[in-house]
Order: structure tokens, then C-alpha cells, then sequence
């Protein structure tokens, strides 16, 4: 009896160690983003791209001799905060993930950085994240973002405005961190004269108050700094039942296939900016994720596999699937020194890591980090013609 006890005792220490170890070689990365909200539209795409990347890292086998990476799906709302935090206390709690991708909107992307990244040193690559607040974050080193700021966007749209000699605008913004950072941006760009800017709030049935203020107001445009699911795409609705505005200059959170289909008629003419890429990366990225059925021309599709990518990366370079790998050396694989590596290379970067190589990730949005918390980057100018997006050129 005695031997056929500790038998079994041998058997279940066996079996555990071997569970362990089967645990200790799955390493789980956090993938927030608002799969609710006023960008639900947008965010599946997103993910798919962020684990794309993960996936591709998964098949070269050259990840940590073996290890795989799980990707945990988490939702942000895009809007509100304590849902934000407790989906990410989530991630970090129950599954145990050591690095997060996202969260997507600036105000929610604040509140997990402050409540749950930086109490739990675990770091944080957002592909969407566009406050110029997030700049100058309390973040312990432990932020960072594949997209630019939108202190460069407002520029980049005053910029578009004087070129076209439109003078004077209306601007109404989501009421958030997001929206009023990229209204302010542009007015302190802006040559011309701003009537009047005034936030909206997401959610509403009915946008006409707001509306009639800013054409009251008047203005060449009507400048909508808001989300492309909820009360940007109700503002200009608004506009175009009751003929406020013909013209609207769209920031990023607008550019959405959905919108631009659903209310062609307003929109046919009007113009909008978006982060973008052009080049060997962004042609990289067409194709592989094409291959798995993406919509690459999605927004922040190239940002997202970018910033799993990165992380990926980032605990390679360490040679450890942890936190601190990946907050330790985020930037250096991000930068020069080293060989360009563009989408659908991620097992060659690997093998250089692994080799003891350097390697400067190009990635889909040409990335190159600037500092911490803040990239480089370029933007889109597109019109909207019969339904969709066309580019005019890239600034």
C-alpha cells in the first residue's frame, strides 16, 4: 500500500511539474481595445492584426527556445475608464499577462497606464493612443505608443486647411482626453479663424442643439474630432439633416469604411487625416495580412501588429519573457542601429536576437520611436469620393 501510495504521489509531482512547465512556456500578452463603444468597427481588425503578429512569432519557433505567446482579449469601451481598469486588472490578475497591447483611446489608455500598468510594472504598447497628454505621463518607463501624437496631427490638419484657403471653421470634439487634446492641437496651428469649438458627448440619440450651435456660429467646415461609431458619426448626421454644413475636415478617430459608406452623401467632398505608412513596410503588411483575410486598410491595423511585434521583440533582445524584458528594451529594438525588419520577418529578427545581433524594427507604420511614450510617424490626407477614403498625399 505504502508503495502504491508513494507511486501515486510520484505520478501527481510528475504530472504537475509537467503542467508547470506547459504553463511556463505559454507567456500571455494583453490585447485591450474598445470591442464596445464608439469604435467597435474599427478594433476587431486591430486585434486580428495584433495577433497576426504574435502568430507569426508562434510559427518561426524561434521564440525564447520555444516558447509560445497567447494572446488575451480584454474590452476597453474606448470610453469609460472603470471598465477599462477592471478589464485590465483582469489581464494582469487572473491571467497573468506580462506586457498589454493597447488599451486604444487616449482617456482609457490614461487610466489603465496610472491604476493598472505602472502598480504592476507591467508595460504597455498602445497603437492608437493619440493624446499629447500621454506624452508627459507619470508611466515609470513603462509606456509606449506606435502612433504619433496628436500635437503633430493638429499641425499636420492647419496645415491641410491653409493649403486648400479654407479660413474659417467650427470644431466640435469628443469630450474626452482624445478630443479636446486634438481641438486644442489645431487651434494653436491654425492661421484662420476658429467660431466656435465645443465638445459633444458620445451616446446621444439626438445631436441638434449641438449642431445648431456651431452653425449659428457659421464657418467654411465643420471640423469633427470625434469617434467614427458614436457621436462624431451623430454630429455630422445632424449637420447634414439640417443642412448646417456641406464640408467636414474628419481627425483620426473618424476614418472608418462604415462611416464613410453609410453617409456618402455628407461626407462626398470632405477630407479627414489618419496615421498611415507608405513603403516596403506598409506593402509588407498588405500582404501578409492579406494572406490571413485582415482588412489592411483598416485604421491602425499597421500599428497594432507593430506594437505586438514590439513586444515580442522587446523580451527576445532580454532573452526573458518577462516585464522587464520587455520595458528594458522596447526602444533599442524599435531603433537603430540594426537590421531593418519589416512585416513577415519577425522570425529573422528572432534568429539575429538570438545570435546576438541587433536589429532596427521598420515594422508596417515605418516605426521609429522618439522617446518614451512618443513616435514619429506620418499621416494620411484623404477625401471621402462615392464612399470611401482616396489618399491625396502623406504628410
Amino acid at each position: 500500500m505504502k508503495k502504491l501510495l508513494l507511486a501515486a504521489s510520484a505520478a501527481a509531482l510528475a504530472s504537475g511539474a509537467a503542467h508547470a512547465e506547459s504553463h511556463m512556456s505559454e507567456v500571455k500578452i494583453g490585447i485591450i481595445l474598445g470591442f464596445t463603444g464608439p469604435i467597435e468597427s474599427i478594433t476587431p481588425a486591430m486585434a486580428d492584426s495584433a495577433e497576426l503578429a504574435l502568430t507569426e512569432v508562434n510559427e518561426s519557433g524561434m521564440f525564447l527556445d520555444g516558447m509560445t505567446l497567447a494572446p488575451v482579449r480584454a474590452d476597453s469601451t474606448c470610453v469609460d475608464a472603470a471598465a477599462a481598469t477592471a478589464a485590465a486588472e483582469r489581464l494582469v490578475t487572473s491571467e497573468g499577462v506580462v506586457a498589454i497591447m493597447g488599451a486604444d483611446c487616449s482617456g482609457v489608455t490614461g487610466a489603465v497606464l496610472s491604476n493598472v500598468a505602472v502598480p504592476n510594472g507591467i508595460p504597455m504598447v498602445s497603437p492608437s493612443a493619440t493624446s499629447p497628454a500621454l506624452s508627459t505621463a507619470e508611466d515609470n518607463g513603462l509606456f509606449f505608443r506606435t502612433a504619433p501624437s496628436d500635437a503633430r496631427q493638429g499641425a499636420v490638419i492647419a496645415e491641410i486647411l491653409k493649403e486648400k484657403g479654407i479660413s474659417s471653421v467650427a470644431v466640435t470634439y469628443t469630450n474626452n482626453d482624445y478630443g479636446k487634446g486634438l481641438a486644442d492641437a489645431f487651434a494653436e496651428n491654425f492661421e484662420g479663424e476658429v467660431t466656435l469649438s465645443a465638445p459633444h458627448d458620445d451616446g446621444k440619440a439626438d445631436y441638434s442643439a449641438e449642431i445648431g450651435a456651431l452653425a449659428s456660429a457659421g464657418g467654411d467646415a465643420l471640423a469633427v474630432f470625434g469617434y467614427t461609431d458614436q457621436g462624431g458619426k451623430g454630429m455630422i448626421q445632424a449637420s447634414y439633416d439640417t443642412g448646417a454644413f456641406d464640408m467636414y475636415i474628419m481627425g483620426d478617430g473618424m476614418y472608418g469604411d462604415t462611416l464613410f459608406s453609410e453617409q456618402s452623401d455628407a461626407l462626398e467632398g470632405s477630407f479627414g487625416t489618419s496615421p498611415w505608412a507608405q513603403g516596403e513596410g506598409a506593402e509588407a503588411f498588405d500582404k501578409v495580412a492579406g494572406d490571413a483575410g485582415i482588412d489592411a486598410a483598416s485604421s491602425y491595423t499597421r500599428e497594432s501588429y507593430d506594437a505586438a511585434a514590439l513586444i515580442a521583440l522587446a523580451m527576445a533582445k532580454g532573452g526573458e519573457a518577462t516585464s522587464e524584458a520587455v520595458a528594458a528594451n522596447l526602444m533599442d529594438v524599435a531603433n537603430a542601429p540594426g537590421e531593418p525588419i519589416l512585416p513577415g520577418e519577425l522570425g529573422k529578427a528572432l534568429e539575429i536576437l538570438k545570435n546576438g545581433g541587433d536589429i532596427n524594427y521598420v515594422g508596417a507604420s515605418g516605426v521609429e520611436l522618439i522617446g518614451e511614450g512618443e513616435a514619429a510617424g506620418s499621416y494620411r490626407h484623404y477625401t471621402v469620393t462615392g464612399g470611401a477614403a482616396e489618399t491625396v498625399e502623406f504628410k
